[in-house]
C-alpha cells in the first residue's frame, strides 16, 4: 500500500513509518521540515512537507494517489490551548477535507480513550480532549471517509508487547506503549474488520492481529 503518515516526526509517528516501510508499504512521510525524517529504509520513506496550518486545498496534492491516510499528528504537551486546537482539531480536520479533495477514502486516525465521555475528561487536558472529540465528531458526521478511530489509554515508551484488549463500548483504563499502538494502526489499514470502527486499546493478552480481526 500507499500510506501517509501525517505528523511521522511524532513518538508514534516515527515508529509508525519505519514498522510500514519494514512490512512493505510505500510510506509518504508528512512532517512540517522534511529534513527531520533521515532514516528512508532503503527508500520506502519519502519525506513530504505537510504542514497543517496550510489549507485544505494546498495540502491535497501531496495526498493525492495514497492508498491510505494516518493522523498521528498532535502539538505536543508542551504548547498551549491554542496550538491543541490548531494541530489536534482544526489540522486533524483540514487533512479530512484535504483527503477528501484528493479522493483518498481510507483514514485512520489517533484519539485517546475516554475522548466520548466528557464526565471522564482530565481537567487539566481538557483542551486536548475536546480537540479529540470535535475531531473524531467531525470524520464520523462530516465526511464520507472509510474511518477507524483509534483511542489508546495512557501512552507509554516501554518495550512493546504485541498484546492488546480492544474495546468498542467501554472506556476500561490502562495504559500501551506506543510501539503497540503503531502495531495496532499497522494492522488496522490493512484489515477490513478495522473499517467504519471506533475502538479503545490498551495493552491486554489478545495478540494483536486477533484483536483486530475480532471487532
Amino acid at each position: 500500500m500507499k500510506v501517509f503518515v501525517i505528523g511521522a516526526h511524532g513518538q508514534i509517528g516515527q515508529r509508525l513509518i519505519h514498522l510500514l516501510a519494514q512490512q512493505g508499504h510505500q510510506v509518504l512521510a508528512g512532517v512540517r521540515n522534511p529534513d527531520q525524517i533521515t532514516e528512508t529504509e532503503d527508500g520506502k520513506i519519502t519525506p513530504v512537507n505537510f504542514n497543517l496550518e496550510d489549507l485544505p486545498e494546498n495540502l491535497a496534492p501531496q495526498l493525492k494517489g495514497s492508498d491510505a491516510i494516518i493522523f498521528t499528528a498532535g502539538s505536543g504537551g508542551k504548547t498551549g490551548a491554542d496550538m491543541t486546537m490548531l494541530i489536534d482539531l482544526d489540522g486533524a480536520v483540514k487533512s479530512m477535507q484535504a483527503a477528501e479533495l484528493a479522493g483518498v477514502k481510507r483514514f485512520v486516525i489517533v484519539s485517546a480513550l475516554y475522548t466520548g465521555d466528557r464526565s471522564k475528561w482530565i481537567k487539566s487536558m481538557r483542551p486536548y480532549y475536546a480537540a479529540k472529540f470535535y475531531a473524531d465528531e467531525w470524520l464520523l458526521h462530516q465526511t464520507d471517509l472509510d474511518y477507524t478511530i483509534v483511542r489508546p489509554g495512557t501512552l507509554t515508551n516501554d518495550e512493546g508487547t504485541g498484546k492488546v484488549d480492544v474495546q468498542e463500548t467501554e472506556d476500561v483504563p490502562g495504559s500501551i506503549s506506543r510501539d503497540d499502538v503503531a502495531t495496532v494502526i499497522s494492522e488496522v489499514i490493512t484489515s477490513s474488520h478495522a473499517s467504519h470502527k471506533v475502538f479503545n486499546v490498551i495493552s491486554g493478552e489478545k495478540l494483536i492481529k486477533k484483536a483486530i480481526n475480532d471487532l
